[in-house]
């Protein structure tokens, strides 16, 4: 398992999450979002926009001020700045981590610390960067969930980890996880490499990054949820989704250093929406 990164990115400017993240006026809360997503302390996250789409990403996912969101392992803490600020003062920000069995003993134990580290480290960041109004930064690890935050959450998010809930194992109990955790009409929003819909299982399995679409539906609405709507959003026909040695060979990771690899840019992405079942 990569190695949780709790490392704070430079920045350039001091960025003040603007007084309309606690208005709910369209046009305000557009303005709050897109302000967040151009802050100068998010440095060279920035530069990966153009595959991820986090404006549009965030409006699909109907997150809005004051929400409380729950972000399922979030390091090196990418959509972390941007929801923080967006979320505003009346808005929680939970950044939520589960210890795998299997992993190191140094990973588990950075597992374990970070429920509290995380978000120290964050309101540090926040602080030296000189982040106002911004949301109250929580931490959570799934192997424990306190009844008091049963029910809470407006928003689950999953970014790019269904693939390893799926090879782990680990699915039924992460998405049970999810359901307490959301209150009766909350919503879980999932961004996820995309296999092509005839690839073969044995590479759509998980194990090389990519999963097609259809089965994570299937996945998804077994334990609890119903789809919601889908997104091209974060489509990219580039690429062919079926690199040997798995999406890893293609950018962000670019473990292939293969030039033709890089032109495509980041992996071909699902972007989903579900709602709790009663």
């Amino acid at each position: 398992m990569k190695k949780l990164l709790f490392a704070a990115a430079a920045c350039t400017m001091a960025f003040a999450a603007p007084a309309a993240a606690d208005h709910h006026s369209e046009s305000e809360t557009r303005a709050a979002l897109e302000a967040a997503v151009a802050a100068d302390w998010r440095g060279e996250d920035r530069e990966r926009d153009q595959y991820r789409h986090p404006v549009e990403t965030i409006e699909f996912f109907q997150i809005k001020p004051g929400m409380t969101v729950v972000d399922y392992v979030p390091p090196p803490g990418w959509y972390t700045k941007i929801l923080v600020p967006y979320l505003g003062s009346k808005g929680t920000y939970v950044a939520t981590i589960r210890t795998f069995e299997g992993g190191s003993p140094e990973g588990q134990a950075r597992q374990r610390v970070f429920p509290e580290v995380f978000p120290r480290l964050t309101r540090e960041d926040m602080e030296k960067n000189s982040i106002e109004n911004a949301a109250k930064i929580e931490g959570l690890n799934t192997i424990y969930i306190p009844e008091e935050m049963h029910g809470t959450a407006d928003r689950v998010l999953v970014f790019r980890m269904m693939h390893n809930l799926h090879r782990w194992g680990l699915v039924p109990e992460e998405l049970s996880n999810f359901r307490k955790l959301l209150k009766n009409d909350g919503m879980l929003g999932i961004v996820q490499h995309r296999a092509r819909a005839d690839a073969p299982y044995s590479y759509a399995d998980g194990n090389n990054g990519y999963m097609r679409q259809e089965d994570v539906i299937k996945l998804v609405e077994a334990h609890g949820f119903e789809l919601v709507a889908s997104s091209e959003i974060n489509a990219n026909p580039k690429d062919t989704a079926d690199h040997e040695g798995g999406v890893w060979q293609i950018p962000p990771r670019w473990a292939s250093q293969d030039e033709a690899k890089k032109a495509i840019g980041e992996s071909d992405r699902m972007t989903l929406l579900f709602k709790k079942r009663p």
